[in-house]
């Protein structure tokens, strides 16, 4: 039953409508995605073009307290405030995402960067105080997703990824929160129905 049910998630990612890849939209991973490190993975599309794609992973929270490394930035990470993990390149560089004040002007506010409404790509130059000030809760993503030209879309119509719009507060879920599942509910049918697969189907 499990081969069945793999095979038909793939079939139904392959035949679905999907959105085009663009900064502020969301990666959601196939139900029975082959490459098992992006298991129920949420990842954020940063940048897009005819040269590179750059995402952060927004499901990956690891063991590690931003006061341990970014103290600076207590003030502004929302809870759980633990540094995730944004993807398997250059994990030395650190993103940072949040969801922007309501009546914040993001275009005049220059160590804010638009992606989606409320959405924001912060650049982490600016003083943690300011960025505070402009956000409603952000986090810190050690390292990024990265795809060559073609790569992604190849990715896309094999069924491995479906494309959907973000919503600000999905860079600020809370730490009990599977926002795999959230993602997947709220998209339109049959999609919900997989909200509850399995992360392990050999478990089941």
């Amino acid at each position: 039953m499990g081969n069945v049910y793999n095979f038909s998630a793939d079939r139904l990612f392959v035949a679905l409508e999907r959105g085009e890849p663009a900064p502020g939209m969301l990666l959601v991973s196939a139900p029975d995605i082959q490459n098992e490190d992006y298991t129920r993975s949420v990842i954020l599309v940063v940048e897009h073009n005819e040269a590179i794609t750059l995402g952060v992973n927004l499901t990956r929270r690891s063991e590690i307290a931003v006061f341990n490394v970014l103290p600076d930035w207590i003030s502004a990470v929302a809870k759980p405030q633990a540094l995730y993990i944004g993807g398997p390149m250059n994990q030395q560089a650190v993103v940072g995402l949040g969801m922007a004040r309501q009546g914040v002007d993001i275009a005049a506010t220059p160590f804010l960067k638009r992606l989606a409404p409320r959405l924001v790509h912060i650049n982490l130059q600016a003083q943690p105080e300011e960025v505070a000030e402009a956000v409603d809760g952000m986090r810190l993503f050690a390292g990024y997703c990265e795809w060559a030209p073609g790569q992604l879309d190849e990715e896309i119509e094999a069924g491995d990824w479906y494309v959907v719009p973000a919503l600000p507060g999905d860079v600020i879920m809370p730490g009990r929160a599977d926002l795999w599942s959230d993602v997947m509910r709220r998209q339109p049918m049959p999609l919900p129905l997989f909200s509850t697969y399995p992360a392990h189907v050999e478990d089941n």
